[in-house]
């Protein structure tokens, strides 16, 4: 669903701290970008593509219009209100900082990292406590220290190296910004045919290389090789198909590139943890 966001009185930003019995918004999306930091609680996180389990202290960074919610464990839901879940919400607009980040240097790291967003960022357990009085020094603010607070937040996210993204390749091609036209090429063939057998030979004929100096090339700009990047993007569209639940798991493995079955259900398991049937069944799971 389309959560929309209020503003109140029209503030650049909108921060929330609750004490709930356990978290209950589902399914969503929403144009703001939004952290969430975990103070007491645990269960399962569903990011895009992603599914992975949360403790308390878990920080995490949710680009703009990326699906996403968070599941309490059972134990939430069986204790009758006597066990709480505690978190803070910090939700601003997609162009926060739109003029800065494009015209300013200063504003280049904060760039990069709502550029990561896309996919959805997880930061580590111990990076997490060692901002927790940031984030908590913001979410008691208000007014232009809020804002103020905010910036100095998102510049300490922007510069440690202790995260990990979440969402596969498919869900985040749309926001390349590669401005090299041979990359760009070679980007807008994956995107089309991914689903399809694809060469090496045929992609760094795209790219006007050899083949051994395209793999370096593509492996410099992109971090991956061509191999790991197409898997990432058939096993993102598989996680969609087998959400939507109206294909068998061989059909699904055919839809999105594979033609065995077998190395379907090994690469999906390395990529999301779970069998195919398995994925289906914990995020359908009530």
């Amino acid at each position: 669903m389309h959560e929309q966001i209020d503003f109140p009185g029209r503030s650049a930003v909108k921060v929330k701290l609750r004490e709930m019995p356990r978290f209950t918004y589902p399914w969503h999306f929403h144009p703001e970008y939004e952290i969430l930091y975990v103070i007491d609680g645990s269960g399962t996180s569903f990011v895009a593509d992603s599914i992975e389990e949360f403790q308390s202290g878990d920080l995490t960074l949710i680009g703009s219009t990326l699906p996403h919610f968070w599941r309490s464990e059972d134990k939430y839901l069986n204790s009758g209100g006597i066990l709480k879940v505690k978190y803070t919400v910090i939700q601003f607009p997609n162009d926060f900082l739109k003029y800065e980040i494009a015209n300013y240097p200063e504003y280049h790291l904060i760039g990069n990292l709502l550029e990561r967003a896309s996919r959805g960022i997880r930061f580590s357990a111990d990076f997490a406590r060692g901002i927790e009085k940031k984030i908590m020094k913001l979410t008691k603010s208000n007014g232009f220290e809020r804002i103020i607070h905010l910036q100095e937040l998102l510049q300490a996210l922007a510069k440690t190296d202790n995260f990990k993204l979440l969402a596969g390749e498919l869900y985040q091609h749309e926001n390349h910004t590669f401005t090299n036209f041979r990359l760009t090429k070679v980007l807008q063939f994956l995107n089309t045919s991914y689903q399809r057998k694809i060469e090496l030979e045929t992609v760094a004929e795209i790219a006007n290389l050899h083949p051994a100096a395209f793999c370096r090339f593509f492996k410099e700009k992109t971090g991956k090789s061509l191999s790991e990047y197409v898997n990432d993007m058939r096993i993102g569209y598989a996680c969609r198909l087998i959400i939507e639940g109206k294909l068998s798991v061989s059909q699904v493995s055919y839809e999105s590139g594979f033609n065995n079955l077998s190395n379907f259900n090994r690469t999906f398991k390395k990529h999301t943890g779970y069998t195919p049937t398995n994925y289906f069944g914990e995020f359908h799971k009530k």
